[in-house]
């Protein structure tokens, strides 16, 4: 009987021990397979620059064993690449921004961001309100100043649709001055560069975009950055005013995050904030920041849960501001 019982507890001895070794490499062994980043757009622009630069630092700096590959899912504004991320385990990711919840708030989408497992949130651009090098507007309080006169004088370009972060923060913006936005006069073009292309042109009188889009612009002296949306000065453009230094109360991030599929476990959540946070503090990561003008926005997984529900509140306050909803 002794004997009975000795062996018992050697089993169990070794039972225990290897579960807590299996435990020991990453919760059950994952990532245990090739793993996706969906970009959900096509080749070239934000959403795939961002998959295929974590793609690039994970892999050289050996913080994931496992393969990863970049995976163009395009179309719907994020849409189809979201969906395709639902239908997947928690081997595939997806890059994701404001549109995950301004599709759904501006009803061009089914999907809500509760719907996913929040990852992290990676970097941010920030938000530009430029004019011509000869405009009248000699700051953003003459701007709105001007506009809050007479808003369907001043020509506002923004691309490529309403309701996206270039429209919205200037939605804020005007919102905050005390403008009702959906008085505003915007005019839409098909992207970014489209919109400097007419403000150069002389086709509108103000732009609000991305600024990357106008700072070597705003550098070379070809037109002006009235305002940016940070909370402090930019690098090597600290003559230009944030908003707040302009008397509004506002800051609005461009940011860039990742997500995951529903359900994952909280030992696979833990999994990539340590890998995650570690990729942030390379200096290829930094490097990656540098080259695109971005700023370092990172949140680990439980504050960009936080950080998505804040937004989602800031959004749907925005878009009902803007009057999208009542066309």
């Amino acid at each position: 009987m002794k004997k009975f019982i000795k062996v018992l507890l050697t089993m169990s001895v070794i039972f225990i021990t290897a579960a807590c070794s299996g435990n020991a490499s990453g919760n059950d062994g994952y990532p245990n397979k090739n793993i996706e980043m969906v970009a959900p757009a096509s080749p070239g622009g934000g959403w795939d620059l961002t998959a295929r630069s974590l793609e690039k630092v994970l892999t050289e700096q050996e913080l994931v064993d496992e393969n990863i590959n970049v995976v163009n899912k395009p179309g719907g504004g994020g849409e189809v690449g979201w969906k395709y991320l639902k239908s997947k385990d928690s081997h595939s990711l997806a890059v994701n921004s404001s549109l995950v919840l301004t599709n759904n708030l501006l009803e061009q989408s089914e999907l809500s961001y509760e719907e996913f497992t929040p990852i992290a949130t990676l970097a941010t651009e920030w938000q530009a309100l430029a004019v011509p090098a000869d405009s009248p507007y000699k700051t953003a309080s003459e701007f709105l100043e001007a506009t809050k006169e007479d808003p369907n004088s001043v020509k506002i370009g923004v691309g490529p649709g309403l309701g996206n972060d270039d429209h919205l923060s200037l939605v804020q913006a005007a919102s905050e001055f005390g403008i009702n936005p959906a008085d505003l006069n915007f005019l839409v073009y098909e992207g970014g560069g489209d919109v400097v292309t007419a403000l150069l042109g002389g086709h509108v009188d103000a732009v609000t975009t991305s600024l990357s889009e106008v700072k070597d612009q705003h550098i070379a002296g070809k037109l002006k950055i009235l305002a940016v949306s940070s909370d402090e000065p930019v690098e090597d453009i600290e003559d230009v005013p944030t908003w707040q230094d302009e008397g509004v109360d506002m800051v609005f991030p461009h940011w860039r995050g990742v997500m995951g599929p529903p359900d994952m476990t909280e030992d696979e959540i833990a999994y990539w904030d340590s890998k995650l946070e570690e990729m942030i503090q390379t200096d290829q990561w930094q490097q990656v920041l540098e080259n695109n003008d971005w700023e370092d926005f990172y949140k680990n997984s439980k504050e960009t849960k936080a950080f998505l529900q804040e937004q989602h509140d800031l959004y749907q306050r925005l878009v009902n501001d803007s009057g999208l909803l009542d066309n």
